[in-house]
C-alpha cells in the first residue's frame, strides 16, 4: 500500500490531501487546510505553514509528496512571488523528513483527472469525488485541489517505481 500527500500551496489556505491505496484503488483518505491569518507577518505565516506541514508529514509518513507547481498571472505578479515563498517552505518540509517530492503543473493535474487541461475547478472537484466515491463536495477548494494531487501521486507512484526496479 502506498500513501501520498498532495499539497496545494496558498498563503491563506494551504490545501492538504492524503490518500492511501494501490494503483487506481483508494483504501483511505483525508483532507483539510492549514489556515493563516492576514493579521500575522509573512514570516510568521510561512513558519506556521512549515511547522504544521512538517508535523503532518512526520505523523503520516507518506511515500511521496505531490505539490502543485508555481504559476503566476501577468495581472498579479506579486501573488506568484508570494506563492513561490509558500512553495519554498513546503519543499523544505518535505526535504526535512526525506520524502520524495514531485511538482506538477495545475494543467497537468487537471488533464490527468478530467482529460482536459483547461477544466474548471468544479470539474476537477467532481472528478476527485468520483475517484473517492463521495457525493458531498470537498471543501474548501484548496483541499479538493490537494486531493487531486494526492490521487495523481497514487496513480503514478507505483508505475514509476516498478519501472525502476
Amino acid at each position: 500500500m502506498i500513501k501520498t500527500i498532495g499539497i496545494d500551496p496558498g498563503l491563506s489556505e494551504t490545501g492538504i490531501g492524503i490518500v492511501r491505496g494501490t494503483g487506481q484503488k483508494v483504501d483511505g483518505f483525508s483532507f483539510g487546510c492549514i489556515h493563516t491569518s492576514t493579521e500575522d507577518s509573512l514570516s510568521n505565516r510561512l513558519n506556521q505553514i512549515f511547522s504544521k506541514l512538517l508535523q503532518i508529514i512526520k505523523q503520516e509518513k507518506p511515500d511521496i509528496m505531490v505539490v502543485e507547481d508555481i504559476f503566476s498571472l501577468k495581472k498579479y505578479p506579486k501573488s506568484g512571488i508570494t506563492l513561490g515563498k509558500v512553495t519554498g517552505v513546503i519543499l523544505l518540509a518535505g526535504c526535512q523528513v526525506d520524502v520524495e517530492v514531485a511538482e506538477i503543473p495545475v494543467r497537468e493535474a487537471k488533464k490527468a483527472l478530467t482529460g482536459n487541461g483547461n477544466a474548471s475547478k468544479m470539474q476537477l472537484e467532481r472528478a476527485v469525488r468520483h475517484f473517492l466515491n463521495l457525493t458531498v463536495p470537498i471543501r474548501p477548494n484548496h483541499a479538493s485541489d490537494a486531493m487531486a494531487l494526492a490521487l495523481i501521486g497514487l496513480f503514478r507512484y507505483e508505475n514509476s517505481h516498478t519501472k525502476n526496479a
